[in-house]
């Protein structure tokens, strides 16, 4: 076989192993991903914050249950978001990023049409500073585009006013946690 053939043999070779594992990767992914049906992330305070919680998230029939109880709190609303990154090693919260805001949409509320995937509202703090939050969320997923899994969750200091672009002037960053893979 002249060395030519034997070259584009060898190319054709290789590409078609490249393919075959990646086709193989992606499956591998799917499979992992299309078994969640649950993820809980534990909030822990940002430097001069006492906020701590837990939040759960939960596949139902008509989209993910969201559960929230948040502690060490102001009497009043708070801003409550996921966040881009998974990162919560700055003491301040910010290496979290921005919101979660795959679709490149406006800031709003969780019932709006247009908004952050990661825009879930206010959490509500009574005067004992304790906040419990329940939303069913149609847009956040376990997989694809709007997967939160390894993502942040924020608790903020302020009122999210849901229309203030682009985060709703919620203030400083009381509370950050990395939503994770549950049983």
């Amino acid at each position: 076989m002249p060395i030519k053939n034997f070259f584009q043999v060898t190319v054709v070779l290789l590409i078609s192993i490249f393919l075959l594992n990646c086709s193989q990767k992606k499956e591998e992914v799917k499979t992992v991903t299309s078994d969640v049906n649950r993820a809980i992330c534990l909030l822990y305070p940002t430097k001069g914050s006492e906020t701590t919680g837990t939040v759960t998230f939960t596949q139902k029939q008509n989209g993910i249950l969201i559960t929230a109880d948040v502690k060490g709190l102001s009497p009043g609303k708070h801003g409550f978001h996921i966040h881009e990154f998974g990162d919560c090693s700055k003491l301040d919260g910010k290496s979290a990023g921005g919101h979660f805001n795959p679709t490149a949409k406006n800031h709003s509320g969780p019932e709006s049409e247009e908004r952050h995937v990661g825009d879930l509202g206010n959490l509500f703090a009574g005067d004992d500073g304790t906040a419990h939050y329940e939303w069913t969320d149609k847009l956040i997923s376990f997989s694809g585009t709007n997967s939160i899994i390894g993502r942040a969750i924020i608790v903020h200091a302020d009122e999210d006013d849901l229309t203030s672009q682009p985060t709703g002037n919620a203030g400083v960053r009381l509370a950050c946690g990395v939503i994770g893979l549950a049983k």
